[in-house]
C-alpha cells in the first residue's frame, strides 16, 4: 500500500461554502485513491506573500491506495490544482 500527504493551501478569503465545495472537487480528483484522515489546519499567516496574499487555509489529507491498484496519483492530477486559482499552494510527498 502506497501512502501520501497532501497538504493544500487555500485563499483565506474563501467562504465557508466555497471552501467545502473546493475541498470536495479535489476529492472526486483523487478517484480510486481512499482518504484516510482529513485535517484542516485553519489560516495561519505565510513567511512570504503568494498571489498577494499573507495568510492561507491549509488542508491536510492523508491518501492511501490499493496495493494491487498500478495507478497511483491520478494522471494530471496536479495540473489542476496548479491551475486553481483557489489554491494558493500545494505539497504532494509519498510517506510509504
Amino acid at each position: 500500500m502506497r501512502s501520501y500527504d497532501l497538504v493544500v493551501v487555500l485563499r483565506p478569503s474563501l467562504k465557508d461554502m466555497e471552501r467545502k465545495k473546493l475541498i470536495d472537487g479535489i476529492k472526486t480528483w483523487l478517484k480510486g485513491m481512499k482518504i484516510a484522515k482529513e485535517e484542516e489546519w485553519g489560516q495561519k499567516p505565510l513567511a512570504y506573500t503568494i498571489k498577494k496574499e499573507a495568510a492561507g487555509y491549509y488542508i491536510l489529507l492523508k491518501l492511501e491506495t490499493d496495493p494491487s491498484s498500478p495507478e497511483t496519483i491520478p494522471a494530471g492530477f496536479e495540473q489542476k490544482l496548479l491551475i486553481n486559482d483557489s489554491i494558493l499552494r500545494h505539497l504532494l510527498l509519498r510517506t510509504k
